[in-house]
């Protein structure tokens, strides 16, 4: 079932997206050699504490840790631990953020010192693919023109689009219906609602889009080892175009 969110329920939802903004914004100021990812979780544990909110992923399904962190060749759920970020990684932090009952999802990555040529390009065109996707997310369109825009962008650069993982819609659960994949043909999938609330959160690799599973149940590498980025935003449909819950 969609659930349409009222005006109302959506500004509530961007005040919980504000606060996670603001938390990726302090987190990129702490991105450096010799940071540990469990150090990141648990200041953003206790950022999104202070400014009322609470981090939905602890606890969800068993997860233990208030974020994902995604190192390198891992596409995504990746777990906060004591290994200290070196010059030259990339690295994903996701969380979702709860305040009063309504949810705000974002992912963002961030280069670690000096990263190479390679990773440098990923992140540009992972970021710039989360934008291409959110320019279509407008009423009228369907969920699959935000997918074509997306995979036609990152394999024209070289890249691959992760079929495993896909974005959802969001709001007083974490995932609700529809998923919104990030490649596929367009004109295809859910029409776009005014009300909708969906996260847009495109996961590109350097080599093949194939993923596989750690043992922990949760990480998920690329199959071949290569690189893996993500950014994600939680959007509202609206009559004025996409709402960015979670602008930086």
């Amino acid at each position: 079932m969609i659930v349409i969110k009222t005006k109302e329920e959506i500004a509530k939802m961007h005040r919980a997206g504000e606060l996670l903004a603001a938390c990726h914004r302090a987190i990129a100021g702490m991105i450096r050699p010799g940071v540990t990812t469990l150090e990141i979780d648990k200041f953003a544990e206790d950022f999104v504490r202070q400014g009322g909110g609470t981090m939905e992923q602890k606890g969800y399904h068993g997860y233990p840790f208030a974020t994902c962190a995604s190192l390198n060749d891992v596409i995504c759920h990746g777990f906060p631990s004591e290994t200290a970020l070196k010059d030259g990684d990339i690295v994903c932090i996701d969380m979702v953020v709860n305040i009063d009952g309504w949810l705000a999802d974002s992912a963002w990555s961030y280069a670690v010192g000096n990263v190479s040529d390679e990773a440098r390009k990923l992140l540009d065109v992972t970021k710039k693919s989360l934008y291409l996707g959110i320019e279509q997310a407008v009423v009228g369109n369907r969920i699959g023109d935000i997918s074509h825009a997306i995979q036609t962008y990152a394999e024209s650069e070289g890249f691959s689009v992760v079929r495993d993982f896909v974005g959802h819609a969001i709001g007083q659960q974490m995932h609700e219906e529809p998923q919104v994949p990030h490649y596929g043909p367009p004109g295809r999938g859910v029409r776009l609602k005014e009300g909708m609330v969906i996260t847009i959160e495109p996961m590109i690799n350097t080599g093949t889009y194939h993923s596989k599973l750690d043992p922990d149940g949760w990480t998920a590498r690329t199959a071949d080892g290569g690189l893996s980025a993500q950014y994600e935003h939680t959007i509202a449909i609206t009559a004025d175009g996409p709402l960015i819950l979670t602008k930086q």
